[in-house]
């Protein structure tokens, strides 16, 4: 992977690797037993690949603190001015119940904004990395620039095998012909990043570690995402936040955002 960064190789070499005993883990109950916290299924498998993907992260530079949601204490009180925040399983649920949709995730964030961002998506083998200003990159390809997809047009990608809640309001009042259903969120952000899918809305809790990574492989091809307001996730202060916006043109996404604010 190209990049020019002294770290993105690095940080991808480990999400691959973590992504690899996810599904090596996949095949032992117990991996995939849980309990429920709030509105999330904790699986065991969350904590394993915290574990494993903050011990190849602290093998880098054991300078970067890792901020994972898997790990209370690193949530505590201000962020650090440079550390990784990662998302050990994004997309729980369908790791548990058999289906390809998670991935596994890392950002560097720099005073507030991530700098290097890599994806791994296990079941398909697929990675997808970027570093600010320098573009990004799948399985190692340069990504191209996002199409201009105005509202209506493309393909609308949720989690649900049809379109339901806001993306049925958004797919019903903009007309969209086409649908893919998706996974995890970042998986998602990734794959309008990619161009197979243009428009992504949720109205759900989120929090930054879906968010950061999948986020910079959007903007750095030309793509937009912004909290559900339309205000732009500044990874400062708390974590969550209630639903975004993802759009391969950034003009659709302010278009959407003005007719859920109407």
């Amino acid at each position: 992977m190209a990049g020019g960064h002294p770290l993105s190789e690095a940080v991808a070499t480990a999400v691959v690797e973590v992504g690899g005993l996810l599904r090596a883990w996949r095949s032992d109950a117990s991996a995939r037993s849980g309990v429920w916290e709030g509105d999330q299924f904790k699986a065991r498998a969350d904590a394993m690949a915290h574990r494993a993907l903050s011990e190849r992260l602290g093998g880098v530079d054991g300078r970067i603190p890792v901020v994972s949601e898997e790990d209370p204490d690193s949530l505590r009180g201000e962020r650090p001015p440079r550390y990784w925040l990662i998302d050990p399983i994004d997309g729980t649920a369908s790791y548990v119940h058999g289906f390809p949709g998670y991935v596994t995730q890392a950002a560097l964030v720099v005073g507030g904004r991530p700098e290097v961002a890599a994806v791994f998506a296990p079941e398909s083998g697929t990675l997808y990395t970027a570093v600010r200003g320098r573009g990004a990159w799948r399985d190692g390809h340069p990504m191209p620039s996002c199409e201009a997809s105005p509202p209506g047009r493309g393909v609308l990608t949720d989690n649900t095998p049809e379109p339901s809640g806001i993306a049925r309001r958004v797919h019903e009042h903009f007309g969209y012909g086409a649908y893919l259903e998706s996974g995890s969120i970042s998986l998602k952000l990734c794959l309008v990043a990619d161009g197979s899918a243009h428009l992504f809305v949720k109205d759900v809790p989120v929090r930054d570690w879906d968010v950061a990574a999948p986020a910079l492989v959007l903007e750095e091809v030309g793509g937009l995402v912004t909290r559900l307001d339309g205000t732009p996730f500044d990874y400062r202060g708390t974590y969550e936040h209630t639903g975004l916006v993802g759009c391969a043109d950034p003009r659709t996404c302010r278009t959407v955002v003005r007719w859920l604010a109407s």
